[in-house]
């Protein structure tokens, strides 16, 4: 990791930058399937799973019996912790459910607003170096819970046909009944175009490569809304004297290890801290089965010395950090200053990989800086806010030559007509 002692102001514009991707040299290929798929449907689908997963597929849908078998592969103890996840999950959800109240603005005049679920939506999970079941829960059980009618699930086959068991043991633990063996640019096209086999839905949701991202970006132009701009995963830890060089260590490596891409960093106000903490990366790193994923995202990481907490805060809320942890003495009143995070871990005994399985909170978080405007998955994801309004004709009388002003002014006469005629009458 890259140190830097008490960086000028003038500086965080560069330290708080990511490495980005440019989606605009993907356009020409993400644009040739996307056509292929609105015009062939299910024959193109098959000829990029050929192409880019290297299998012939007949039935892209995974069957009942696939279903069945995967309840009988999947360890015992695994499928225990997916179901106590699932459990905090749907708890932490469920709690975000609003009540209708109905505001009268003036006498006569009511509005009130309502959620709606989205009524089909389309779930993407990975399923490349590693099969992440764990967001099959981050996503459809918001969707189940807010009532979305129906759910569609993409993710790619290994290169025997299947779907990790995991993965479907989740969809079905989250009532997801039709899963279909596609990845790639091909299940975001599949979904947001619709095929013979999958259906068209109304925003796509999940994470995934750069491929996939850009495949997003380019359906959300003009034909399907998506859950959020995303990006490399990313991790900022802060830490005073009384962390655990171990604890901060290990919190960086577990976000180092998601992808080469990756970026952490270590930010501090104490000077012995940043030897230490090298130290255990050093000592841990050795153990890790992808050692050479998290050494290569640590050679564009930072670690960042301040004089004050005041400084390093300033500098937290402009890099606008996906997951942020706090490993110091007085974390809840630093947590009452962060203004711009997707996700926030307080205390020396809240790992960030909490987040990413069972804590119940979502682990769907914006990157790349936008945390500054965009939040993270929840269930007004899965939904549309409705607003109502009723008028009484006392309410209209009282109201109306408000409007009639209002619509004389912008010249818009036939505005001002409705109410005019209204009242006349």
């Amino acid at each position: 990791m890259q140190t830097y002692r008490y960086p000028p102001k003038e500086s965080w514009n560069v330290l708080t930058s990511r490495a980005t991707t440019d989606y605009a040299e993907k356009l020409p290929v993400v644009e040739e399937v996307m056509q292929k798929i609105r015009t062939r449907g299910d024959e193109a689908v098959r000829e990029f799973t050929s192409k880019f997963d290297k299998i012939q597929l007949e039935l892209f849908q995974v069957s009942e019996l696939e279903f069945a078998n995967a309840d009988t592969e999947i360890e015992a103890g695994l499928a225990m912790a997916i179901r106590t996840a699932a459990n905090n999950i749907r708890t932490f959800h469920e709690a975000q459910k609003t009540t209708v109240q109905k505001v009268e603005t003036q006498p006569g005049v009511i509005c009130w607003q309502k959620n709606m679920p989205i009524e089909k939506v389309g779930l993407y999970i990975p399923g490349g170096s590693a099969p992440l079941f764990s967001t099959v829960l981050m996503l459809a059980l918001p969707a189940m819970i807010a009532g979305c009618k129906e759910v569609v699930l993409c993710t790619p086959p290994d290169t025997t046909g299947k779907v990790h068991p995991a993965i479907l043991f989740a969809a079905r633990l989250c009532n997801v009944q039709r899963v279909f063996k596609i990845g790639g640019i091909q299940a975001i096209g599949a979904m947001a175009y619709g095929t013979e086999t999958v259906p068209k839905v109304h925003k796509i949701f999940g994470p995934g490569n750069s491929w996939v991202t850009a495949a997003k970006q380019y359906v959300s132009i003009n034909t399907c809304s998506i859950d959020m701009p995303a990006g490399p995963s990313e991790l900022a830890v802060v830490a005073d004297i009384s962390a655990n060089p171990a604890f901060v260590a290990s919190d960086l490596l577990s976000q180092a290890e998601h992808g080469p891409d990756s970026q952490v960093l270590f930010v501090t106000t104490e000077e012995s801290l940043l030897g230490k903490v090298s130290a255990e990366l050093a000592l841990q790193m050795e153990q890790l089965p992808r050692k050479e994923t998290a050494t290569v995202a640590l050679g564009h990481s930072r670690m960042l010395l301040f004089d004050t907490m005041e400084k390093l805060l300033a500098f937290i809320n402009e890099y606008a950090p996906e997951h942020l942890i706090l490993q110091t003495a007085d974390a809840h009143a630093l947590a009452e200053k962060v203004t711009s995070a997707g996700s926030v871990f307080i205390g020396h005994y809240t790992p960030e990989s909490a987040g990413d399985y069972a804590s119940g909170t979502n682990h769907t978080l914006p990157t790349n800086g936008w945390a500054r405007s965009v939040s993270g998955l929840n269930l007004d994801s899965f939904c549309k806010k409705i607003t109502y309004q009723e008028i009484t004709k006392a309410g209209l009388e009282q109201l109306g030559p408000v409007i009639e002003t209002m619509a004389e002014a912008e010249l818009l006469r036939a505005h001002k007509n409705a109410v005019t005629i209204r009242i006349k009458k």
